[in-house]
């Protein structure tokens, strides 16, 4: 297969490209690095992304930029950086890319467990992984001859040592791609995978 891997060069996506890239082709895809380059924030980006890429048979997305803050400290471009990059982004390479998936093919969004396990600090970030959970849910009964689906990484080990949180209890991005894994080369669709059911 043929794969496209978006946020490839990021904790998350560097492990999904391994992963997958042991059996399939993958274009790895960054915002400034990789294959080819693509700005989420930017619908025509995306555009000129697909143009140059061509048919592919699975797209997967590990990007989307959104910042943690206290509800009191989140500003307006606190709440359009996580609306306009996570969320529309992601929104974004479904509308513009399910023209260039192969029939039978799929398209993978990430969200995370925030979603349903939120914390404090996480309300901008919560509210735009549940909304990418809801769209999957409703995009999918209209998408034929493609599976879209999202995957929830819980905590990323790696994510929380840099941080300087302690990652006990985090998954590690080798652990986190066997969900990415298993949406590409299963039948789900509409389905949002919690990493931790796949490990």
């Amino acid at each position: 297969m043929k794969i496209m891997v978006i946020g490839a060069t990021g904790t998350i996506g560097k492990a999904v490209a391994e992963r997958l890239g042991k059996e399939n082709e993958v274009i790895a895809v960054g915002y400034s690095d990789g294959d080819l380059q693509v700005d989420l924030g930017n619908s025509l980006s995306i555009e000129e992304l697909f143009e140059k890429s061509g048919a592919v048979d699975a797209l997967i997305s590990t990007a989307g930029l959104a910042n943690f803050g206290a509800l009191n400290d989140q500003t307006d471009a606190d709440y359009q950086l996580a609306l306009n990059n996570k969320l529309m982004g992601q929104v974004n390479l479904v509308r513009i890319g399910k023209d260039y998936i192969n029939a039978g093919g799929s398209i993978t969004l990430t969200s995370g467990i925030l979603s349903r396990q939120p914390m404090p600090g996480s309300a901008s970030i919560s509210m735009v992984n549940g909304a990418l959970e809801s769209y999957t849910k409703a995009a999918a009964l209209e998408l034929e001859n493609l599976r879209l689906n999202v995957v929830a990484p819980a905590f990323v080990k790696e994510t929380m040592e840099m941080m300087g949180m302690d990652s006990t209890h985090g998954i590690s991005a080798a652990d986190t791609a066997k969900a990415y894994a298993v949406a590409v080369n299963g039948r789900m669709h509409g389905e949002t995978l919690d990493v931790p059911d796949y490990l």
